[in-house]
């Protein structure tokens, strides 16, 4: 009996626990995720949809780098749809793609205990409910101007993401083209900035895009630039008569009857643009006064109006003319973009020369001068400089010409010769003459030694082709050399010409003196025998 009460105890268990083994046991946490989309740019914006066992809190993670991670999503921007007993659907609210290199990046949804606190990738795995992963592509995008909208010359800013983690060697191209001036690197997270200026192109919209030494340019999503019709100087400053080239870009495909237009007056016409809606021509900076005037330009079928203005600054400007020359040459001075009915002075190595008066387009012609040389030494360079006000305008230099003068031929005394009997001698010295179309004096020496090391005598600035000492120069008895050279009036030298040696005097003076005296002796003992032994043969 007691055997049969427990078998019925027994039973009635196992009766019991056959309906808890028909009920499944309850798994808790996320089951599926489907990520949307799976590729593109960073700043993309994407959600997560799923299913899930439970409602509670869960994060997302996006995963940067290997050892970084950045939470993009709390409990609070996931929804939740359902009933337990059924299961709940999901769904995120959108979220950016954070700065993180090309390539595939994991994104994770995270258990709540992990909370926010993610120190390393065994943190995620530990926590992870489910996962994707999304792959980023690299992109340009134009930054300045705004509206991505310029003309030819246009500074474009550029920024570039998604590209290979410290990537090098990265170009800015345009149309295939590249354009940047220097090659750019990327950071940590792939992105990177460069500028580059507008080249000439046609009108209309033109790709811009990159690549580097990891990346292919058909793998980087391009921005778009708008080319409008514009025009570049290339300079934009100068005087009147200046040749001034101006190159277009941004005009209809080979459009006609194009005009450049300074000050709204026609300087230039008939210009036709390439097939690209570019072309290039030059002007001359018209007569105007000191001042800044607008350039543009218009075409068959484009108005100036669509042109923005291109400042050019008219400046004052002196022209000299001749530029080179000689000391006594003529020279002429006119100027141009001065300040109208100005006074303007003009002077030549410092010194005044001459003024004149501007008319009413700041124009003055007229002024002539001859070149000289005041200094020294030889100087090249000679600056000619017009003033007014407190202003100073220089013109080109004058060249003073650096051709030497012939080299004078020796005359007298000649080579080798002698100069007078006795006593010092006031010797004259002289040599060929030697022309140019400065003028040209000469320097003599005469010197004990063929080195002229210590010259006796030095003459310069003489102007003849000759010399005669003066008493205080007479040259005693000796053996001397001399030499000579010619200068123009650019103090352009010839050179000194070979020296010549000469003796001055036959004795030196004590034996002059004493043959003198001997002769005078000799000829008082002629006397004496001559005149006073026959007087005594008289007697």
């Amino acid at each position: 009996m007691k055997l049969l009460s427990r078998l019925v105890i027994a039973l009635a268990i196992c009766l019991m626990a056959i309906p808890m083994m028909a009920t499944p046991v309850q798994a808790d946490g996320i089951t599926s995720m489907t990520l949307y989309p799976t590729k593109g740019n960073i700043e993309e914006e994407v959600y997560i949809t799923g299913n899930s066992d439970d409602d509670n809190h869960y994060y997302v993670y996006y995963q940067i780098d290997t050892d970084e991670w950045e939470e993009v999503l709390d409990y609070n921007d996931i929804t939740f749809e359902g009933e337990a007993t059924e299961g709940y659907s999901y769904r995120t609210d959108e979220f950016e793609i954070p700065e993180s290199c090309s390539g595939k990046h994991k994104i994770a949804i995270v258990d709540k205990d992990l909370g926010d606190d993610v120190d390393d990738d065994d943190d995620i795995d530990d926590y992870e409910e489910e996962s994707e992963y999304f792959t980023v592509e690299p992109r340009v995008e134009i930054t300045k101007p705004t509206d991505a909208e310029g003309s030819m010359g246009t500074e474009v800013e550029v920024k570039g993401t998604g590209f290979d983690k410290e990537e090098e060697e990265i170009d800015i191209l345009f149309d295939g083209d590249v354009v940047s001036e220097e090659k750019f690197t990327a950071d940590e997270y792939g992105t990177w900035e460069g500028t580059f200026l507008v080249p000439a192109a046609s009108k209309g919209k033109h790709d811009v895009s990159a690549e580097g030494e990891d990346t292919d340019e058909d793998d980087v999503e391009e921005a778009t630039f708008t080319v409008e019709p514009g025009i570049s100087l290339e300079i934009k400053t100068g005087s009147p008569g200046d040749t001034i080239t101006v190159t277009g870009s941004g005009f209809e495909d080979d459009e006609e009857d194009i005009e450049i237009l300074f000050n709204g007056t026609k300087v230039a016409e008939g210009i036709e643009a390439d097939d690209d809606g570019c072309w290039e021509e030059t002007f001359e900076v018209p007569q105007a006064v000191t001042g800044k005037y607008d350039v543009t330009a218009e075409g068959e079928t484009t108005d100036k109006e669509d042109i923005e203005e291109v400042e050019f600054e008219v400046v004052p400007g002196i022209t000299l003319s001749p530029l080179e020359g000689h000391v006594g040459t003529s020279l002429t001075v006119s100027g141009s973009g001065f300040p109208a009915n100005k006074s303007v002075t003009i002077t030549y190595d410092g010194v005044t020369q001459d003024s004149a008066t501007t008319n009413t387009k700041g124009s003055f012609s007229g002024v002539s001068f001859e070149a000289t040389h005041t200094q020294a030494t030889r100087t090249e360079e000679h600056p000619v400089v017009a003033t007014y006000d407190t202003t100073t305008v220089p013109a080109e230099n004058f060249i003073m010409e650096s051709d030497a003068p012939a080299k004078p031929t020796l005359s007298s005394p000649a080579n080798d010769s002698r100069v007078g009997l006795f006593g010092k001698q006031t010797a004259t010295f002289t040599w060929s003459e030697v022309t140019d179309d400065s003028g040209v004096s000469y320097n003599l020496q005469v010197a004990t030694g063929a080195d002229f090391a210590q010259a006796l005598i030095s003459k310069e600035g003489v102007s003849e082709a000759s010399y005669t000492l003066t008493k205080e120069e007479a040259l005693a008895y000796g053996s001397y050399y001399w030499r000579v050279k010619a200068i123009d009036g650019a103090q352009n030298d010839s050179d000194w010409t070979t020296a010549y040696s000469f003796k001055s005097g036959f004795l030196p003076l004590w034996a002059s003196i004493a043959i003198v005296a001997l002769i005078v002796v000799l000829i008082g003992a002629l006397v004496y025998l001559f005149v006073f032994r026959r007087r005594g043969g008289y007697d």
